[in-house]
């Protein structure tokens, strides 16, 4: 087994099942183990560094919340800006809307109309990809304030539930560091 797969199962092994939260026949992959824990934090954030690190990047966008956490240290580590992706209402300054489907009903993310100049390319990272409704709907936020590449990637991928392809559709793979299959 070569390193990188190796590394994948180790953060794998380390993402805690929650069975039936938040409902009833769902599995919740729980990343706070991840993070809790200062070897496999670090590895779990030296794998997304190394990935990137010879990418041509301007900025990293992490989306609300856990996005938050890797997406900050990932850009302090690359040297690179942070830009925060909220969920609506929570940013004080002007911004762009997106909404998205969820099982039952909407959501939607903000951006600071200000976040992105025209042509960057930008690190979109998140914890998880289900069915891509909130990478999706940031990544159009993203292509609205006229980001160029945008690289999607997530710590887990639930490919079951169809969201990377989803989000392959529009352009770019997302980079994942394991998968899970089912829900």
């Amino acid at each position: 087994m070569d390193t990188a797969a190796s590394l994948s199962e180790f953060i794998r092994a380390r993402v805690r099942t929650v069975p039936d939260w938040p409902a009833p026949g769902v599995m919740f992959r729980d990343i706070t183990p991840l993070l809790s824990d200062p070897r496999t934090f670090r590895i779990l954030i030296d794998l997304f560094v190394h990935r990137f690190m010879d990418e041509r990047l301007d900025l990293v966008a992490g989306i609300d919340a856990r996005g938050f956490i890797l997406g900050s240290v990932i850009a302090y580590e690359l040297n690179r800006g942070f830009v925060p992706i909220r969920k609506k209402g929570k940013l004080p300054y002007d911004t762009l809307t997106e909404e998205y489907e969820l099982e039952y009903g909407s959501a939607a993310v903000q951006v600071h109309s200000d976040a992105v100049r025209a042509g960057a390319s930008v690190l979109l990272i998140d914890d998880l990809i289900a069915t891509g409704g909130t990478m999706l709907a940031a990544l159009r936020l993203l292509r609205r304030l006229g980001a160029g590449r945008v690289q999607p990637a997530a710590i887990i991928d639930l490919p079951d539930l169809g969201g990377s392809r989803a989000i392959a559709v529009q352009g770019q793979a997302p980079y994942v560091v394991c998968t899970f299959e089912g829900h």
